[in-house]
């Protein structure tokens, strides 16, 4: 096997097992949509094309070779079916006849051995895979805006966007058409759309973060691969550009399964705002004892007013008139170190080996002092305590 077909096959066993991993997160969120049946459909056969391809050219069978046009001929069908399902309408009669028969005709012809008219076929089928993206583009672009909620006109443009992107990865499929490629790049660049599709999936907030650990990644698994193209003899720009695929291909699949566990581990063990909420308790001591089973919770000990004689309580009512939670790294808080209020609130906190306290009233005082372990703690952590709080406060103290 020569250099180019190990990086061929390495990049396109990445890209399906990527897309199993999307396919199996997908279908979590969602299992019962229609709409997320025509995309694992789709989705299926496009692993399925990688997988095949991966392993006839990495065993050199020439007979899954010609096994993989069938899924390749049939993704402007799958596509099309996406398409239709994102715009909750049918596409012209025509237009899924010819995308169903040129894909039966392209994929039985190529099983059967038109291959080896090298250049006629691959020239047929690279424009048949081509015209599919580009009625599929030119359908959603055509879309009736008003018909469309304004969510769903924004995740349309962007799969618009992402379905021109990925024409050039797909053109280096066709090593006849190009010999001069280094690596096929096909699977590569499903790899991108899907992981796209996966973090467009969440708020502006959450998008922008995952955008940033997508270019993070792609980034330094780049960097990861032009380094490690310097570790083999004779190194040139073709070996180069090799290494660099397979280490974003890498990479990208590493990051959809450890992405897919992470979310598959959480599921199974809610955290403390899930666990509140399919909580039973109606009053506060309840919704206390709830909290109290969660790790973070474990050293929370309450106190109220008659509790806080030691320290001041009407003292401490102005202080905490206007806090909400006191995290100990913050103090004093705005305050002098020397105000009484101040000394008395670290004092408590010291005495309990606190490092938040969380007022649920301040007249009465009424007071949770707890130690978040550092390994918890975290900005999703704080955001959670503060909604603690607020939980708290407004539940009643009797029913």
């Amino acid at each position: 096997m020569t250099s180019g077909m190990i990086a061929d096959s390495i990049v396109n066993l990445c890209g399906a097992i990527g897309l199993g991993v999307a396919i199996m997160t997908f279908y979590r969120r969602d299992p019962r949509s229609p709409l997320t049946f025509r995309l694992l459909l789709a989705l299926g056969v496009i692993s399925t094309l990688f997988l095949m391809r991966g392993a006839a050219w990495w065993t050199g069978s020439a007979v899954l070779d010609r096994l993989s046009v069938i899924p390749a001929a049939l993704i402007p069908l799958g596509a099309l079916i996406v398409t239709e399902g994102i715009l909750r309408r049918h596409a012209p009669r025509v237009v899924k006849m010819v995308a169903l028969i040129g894909g039966i005709l392209l994929g039985v012809g190529g099983a059967i051995g038109l291959q080896r008219f090298a250049m006629p076929y691959a020239v047929a089928l690279s424009l048949f895979q081509l015209a599919g993206f580009a009625t599929c583009a030119g359908l959603l672009a055509a879309r009736d805006r008003a018909a469309l909620m304004a969510s769903e006109n924004r995740s349309i443009a962007r799969l618009a966007v992402g379905a021109l992107v990925v024409i050039p990865f797909i053109l280096t499929d066709f090593r006849t058409l190009f010999p001069d490629i280094p690596v096929r790049l096909g699977a590569l660049g499903a790899l991108l759309t899907v992981t796209v599709m996966l973090i467009a999936g969440g708020g502006a907030e959450t998008r922008r973060h995952g955008l940033t650990l997508m270019a993070l990644r792609l980034i330094s698994s780049a960097l990861l691969g032009i380094a490690a193209a310097y570790i083999a003899p004779d190194t040139d720009a073709a070996q180069v550009i090799r290494f660099c695929a397979v280490a974003v291909a890498g990479v990208l699949t590493i990051g959809l399964m450890t992405d897919a566990l992470r979310a598959l581990f959480e599921s199974q063990e809610p955290g403390v705002l899930n666990s509140v909420a399919a909580s039973p308790a109606r009053t506060r001591d309840q919704l206390i004892a709830e909290f109290a089973h969660h790790p973070i919770f474990e050293s929370a000990r309450r106190y109220r007013e008659n509790e806080l004689a030691a320290y001041d309580p009407p003292l401490l009512r102005d202080f905490l008139a206007t806090r909400r939670v006191l995290r100990r790294p913050d103090a004093p808080w705005g305050f002098p170190v020397t105000d009484p209020a101040t000394e008395r609130v670290v004092s408590l906190m010291t005495a309990n080996s606190a490092t938040h306290v969380i007022v649920l009233s301040h007249d009465p005082v009424d007071l949770i002092a707890l130690a978040v372990p550092v390994t918890s703690a975290d900005p999703a952590t704080e955001t959670a305590l503060a909604l603690v709080r607020r939980l708290l406060a407004l539940t009643p103290e009797t029913v």
